[in-house]
């Protein structure tokens, strides 16, 4: 097409490319660990888990205060605060661990939108080339009618 670089067409048959029916989509197959972590993730994450460990931390506070049953961990709590400490130690890293995949794919997802927009924009700019074109043409068979009409109008009153 005129005026069109080579650049741009370099640049649409890369994107081309980069489609999903022309490249191979390889789904990967979540391992144990990034199964765990996102289910543990999800879970801890939830208000169910919030209510219930809250539950749990209230009774044990309760059986421990009001001695309803032998004093296994009396005031300060010592042994609940290890509890909640280890808890803490493993659920932090597995958390951490589903976030950083979930980022991986985010940055994945970034990137195939910044294809499709530059894909987008550079078609955009072939439309307007090619509008530019018929334009062109349209007033050049135009000026060439109206030279047309004026010869002919002259050459009638000659």
């Amino acid at each position: 097409m005129p005026g069109q670089t080579p650049n741009h067409t370099l640049d649409l048959d890369h994107l081309r490319k980069l489609r999903p029916a022309h490249r191979r989509v390889h789904q990967e197959a979540l391992s144990l660990g990034d199964r765990v972590a996102d289910r543990v993730a999800a879970s801890v994450g939830s208000w169910r888990f919030i209510i219930i460990q809250s539950s749990i931390l209230a009774l044990w506070i309760l059986a421990n205060v009001l001695a309803w049953a032998y004093r296994w961990d009396p005031y300060p709590f010592i042994l609940l605060n290890l509890v909640l400490s280890f808890q803490a130690a493993y659920t932090a890293p597995i958390i951490m661990m589903s976030q950083n995949r979930q980022a991986d794919i985010d940055r994945r997802k970034a990137e195939q939108d910044y294809h499709i927009n530059l894909k987008a924009e550079l078609e955009i700019e072939l439309l307007h080339q090619k509008l530019d074109l018929l334009r062109e043409q349209e007033i050049t068979r135009l000026t060439r009618l109206v030279e047309e009409l004026i010869a002919e109008r002259r050459a009638n009153q000659g």
